[in-house]
């Protein structure tokens, strides 16, 4: 830095306020620049006579702004000149597909363009997630995260300040009304949704639930669970399959498919063996997106979570500092395939 600090001790600004004001200030006058270096937190107790945590405290609030960054045994450095950025957030999501980018468009509209959001995705690898958060901790004013896991993942997340955590999607058992946690009741909602569909499924001889692994599909234990005991309460005939093949369309029987690219397949191989979807053969999805709305002409009949609400409820949320568990509606939408 050009020249030193300066504070005013007897002023009633917090003097680790005076210090974040005083950075922000020399980058507003050219002065600091992207890439120039900041006294150490050793520097700046003895230059301003203040307390080690008041400079701690003081760098700690650039750096969840995004303005300040920290290399380990070189210091600290100005990271970014956007000094109106108000918050600076951190987002984690399993993967990008067509509902989630639903999700984070109103997520982002909602939390507004004085917000600086950073994506990160974690493809459902465990060790990446840890990874993502650990090396993240204490950039961010806040953490949006989707821990997509059927493993406990609490002794990871509590890393991160309850005050400073949304939980986004699914629920985390371990975790009470301290922390805000937006999600899908996966089971009841998948329950309900079929139930609500029960006069239409009972048209076919039975019901075939598609659980097909892929690196950008997570399924969570609860549509399993919401899936079988529809089944056991309204004696429906059922299985379970793990891979989609020509074989096992079958007329005269409905089927539950979740991704995009095997509802196409599925509607490809219903054209080949002359089938025709509400009619001859029936098919549900889960989570509503733009193909599923036109596919087959008629579109798909879905059980869905409405994105776009949540992502506006997930910004609200942050911007209030809203704690507690809430549930996110979900309805079934009718459409020509069943």
């Amino acid at each position: 830095m050009k020249k030193s600090l300066n504070i005013q001790p007897n002023a009633q600004t917090p003097k680790y306020q005076q210090i974040v004001d005083e950075i922000i200030e020399r980058i507003q006058q050219g002065v600091l620049k992207r890439g120039d270096q900041l006294p150490t937190i050793n520097e700046i107790t003895d230059q301003l006579t203040v307390a080690r945590m008041t400079a701690i405290r003081a760098y700690k609030e650039l750096r969840e702004r995004g303005i300040v960054a920290s290399q380990h045994g070189k210091g600290y450095f100005i990271n970014s000149t956007d000094v109106q950025t108000t918050m600076h957030v951190f987002v984690l999501f399993d993967a990008m597909n067509s509902y989630k980018e639903i999700l984070f468009q109103a997520l982002k509209e909602s939390l507004g363009d004085q917000v600086s959001i950073h994506l990160f995705f974690h493809y459902h690898d465990l060790t990446v997630f840890e990874n993502i958060i650990v090396n993240n901790l204490g950039n961010y004013n806040f953490y949006i995260i989707m821990p997509h896991f059927n493993q406990d993942i609490y002794g990871i997340i509590k890393q991160i300040p309850k005050e400073k955590l949304l939980i986004l999607d699914i629920d985390v058992d371990k975790l009470d009304d301290t922390y805000a946690v937006l999600y899908q009741d996966f089971e009841q909602n998948f329950y309900q949704g079929l139930s609500d569909a029960l006069s239409m499924i009972k048209k076919y001889k039975s019901l075939t639930l598609f659980l097909i692994k892929n690196q950008f599909q997570y399924t969570p234990e609860g549509i399993l669970k919401g899936f079988k005991r529809f089944c056991e309460d309204y004696h429906i005939k059922n299985k379970v399959v793990n891979n989609l093949e020509f074989e096992h369309l079958e007329e005269g029987h409905a089927y539950f498919l979740f991704l995009e690219n095997d509802l196409v397949r599925f509607v490809n191989y219903a054209y080949r063996k002359g089938l025709k979807l509400g009619k001859n053969i029936g098919v549900l999805s889960y989570d509503d997106t733009p193909i599923k709305e036109i596919l087959d002409d008629s579109g798909i009949t879905t059980i869905s979570n409405d994105f776009v609400q949540m992502g506006k409820l997930a910004g609200s949320l942050v911007h209030n500092r809203q704690k507690g568990k809430i549930a996110s509606d979900c309805k079934l939408i009718v459409r020509g395939s069943l």
